[in-house]
């Protein structure tokens, strides 16, 4: 048997830089800012609704747009940017999805709405995957952190739109989506200096990477589906709660758009909160058994989402978000160890095709209110943390390091 490290890639997992904690809240900033636009989105969605006269699945086809619009070009972004860096495409993708949101503020029929969420979702496509490897380089020795402030970014933008939406669209209703180009403008601003620094630090480097070889190519492949399979049927769960429990508050529970709109906030801002605290808890008990106890730790609460009402709904959502979000973070860098070196293709795996999934999952929960109703999309939901099971087959991380020596 021939020995490990004739197949190991050692340039991709040794690091010893430091860790720049200036550069991660930075790109935590802009991360915030992105999925901000991004989460503005869905928060809009009963606005268009009754401004367009649309049905449930023509809110999951814009939902579909969007998301899938992102999925399909990050992981070509990524394995593009993989051979050769292209920083300062970040603040010119924030220009475009800054552009999504001021066509989405004068939209006057559907098929402009999908050209706008199309743009916002290009805008991301481009952005995740460069962001990712700013990430990974400012991490240093300490990738499971700096993924967490990375990644708490972006959660804490899409917790910040339904609060944005009481504040904007309630009041100015759709036109609102023209203030947004303020936040795209400074997230360009911010990418711009961020990709100055990345580049310097490019510069540094003397001499490329070698080619990554890996062993147990196979092994890995098996467990780098298994995981976007899972990520991909927690967006579905994200997307339906984000999505559709607003209308089923608002149709079945009789709750105003503006509570509504708060118990949403409190589900993403404790997804945020998980993201963060999820990376140094997987630290301690690993990435893997984190990924299997935030989905099956969340089940017993989500199972009630379709029965309680009023005031049991907000601490219900939240701990329900806290919980199953706790591994969000992680999963990224579960799959970074599985692939070293090709950070930007995982980012776009698992960032871009589990999201972009999670909006295809949306046009089906979309449908089947249509057909069925709004309780069987909100009750389905509330079962697919059940998919945490199939995290027990993934590879435990000692044996993923054990294929990185």
């Amino acid at each position: 048997m021939s020995a490990p490290t004739a197949h190991a890639a050692p340039t991709a997992t040794v690091n010893t830089t430091p860790t720049v904690y200036k550069m991660l809240f930075a790109i935590s900033l802009a991360h915030l800012l992105n999925d901000a636009l991004q989460a503005v989105v869905p928060a809009l969605l009963p606005i268009l609704e009754k401004n367009l006269t649309l049905t449930f699945t023509q809110i999951g086809m814009i939902l579909l747009v969007m998301n899938f619009t992102a999925s399909v070009l990050q992981p070509i972004v990524g394995y593009v940017t993989d051979r050769k860096s292209r920083p300062f495409l970040t603040p010119i993708a924030l220009l475009v999805s800054g552009v999504g949101m001021l066509a989405l503020a004068f939209a006057s029929n559907y098929a402009v709405v999908l050209i706008a969420v199309a743009c916002v979702g290009i805008g991301s496509a481009v952005f995740h995957p460069e962001a990712s490897r700013f990430a990974h380089k400012a991490s240093g020795t300490r990738r499971g952190l700096g993924q967490s402030i990375f990644q708490v970014g972006g959660n804490a933008g899409q917790a910040l739109a339904p609060l944005m939406t009481i504040l904007v669209f309630a009041n100015i209703g759709q036109a609102g989506a023209m203030w947004f180009l303020l936040p795209a403008s400074i997230a360009c601003l911010v990418l711009f200096y961020v990709a100055v620094w990345y580049r310097s630090q490019e510069r540094l480097i003397k001499t490329p990477a070698a080619p990554v070889a890996y062993s147990h190519r196979d092994k890995r492949m098996i467990a780098l589906g298994l995981l976007v399979l899972i990520v991909s049927v927690r967006s579905w769960m994200h997307s339906g709660y984000q999505s559709f429990y607003q209308f089923y508050l608002m149709d079945l529970k009789n709750m105003e758009y503006a509570q509504a709109q708060l118990v949403i906030f409190g589900f993403l801002l404790a997804g945020a909160i998980g993201t963060f605290i999820g990376g140094p808890l997987a630290d301690r008990f690993g990435k893997r058994n984190m990924l299997v106890l935030s989905l099956l730790g969340s089940l017993p609460l989500t199972i009630l989402t379709p029965y309680v009402s009023g005031f049991w709904t907000y601490p219900l959502l939240f701990l329900s978000g806290l919980i199953m979000l706790s591994s969000f973070s992680v999963t990224v860098v579960y799959a970074q160890e599985l692939l070293p070196g090709r950070i930007g293709m995982v980012s776009g795996l698992i960032i871009g095709l589990a999201f972009g999934m999670g909006g295809m999952g949306a046009l089906a929960l979309g449908y089947l209110a249509d057909l069925f109703s709004l309780t069987t999309v909100i009750t389905l939901c509330s079962l697919l943390p059940l998919v945490g099971v199939l995290g027990l087959l993934l590879p435990a991380d000692r044996t993923v390091r054990s294929w990185n020596q």
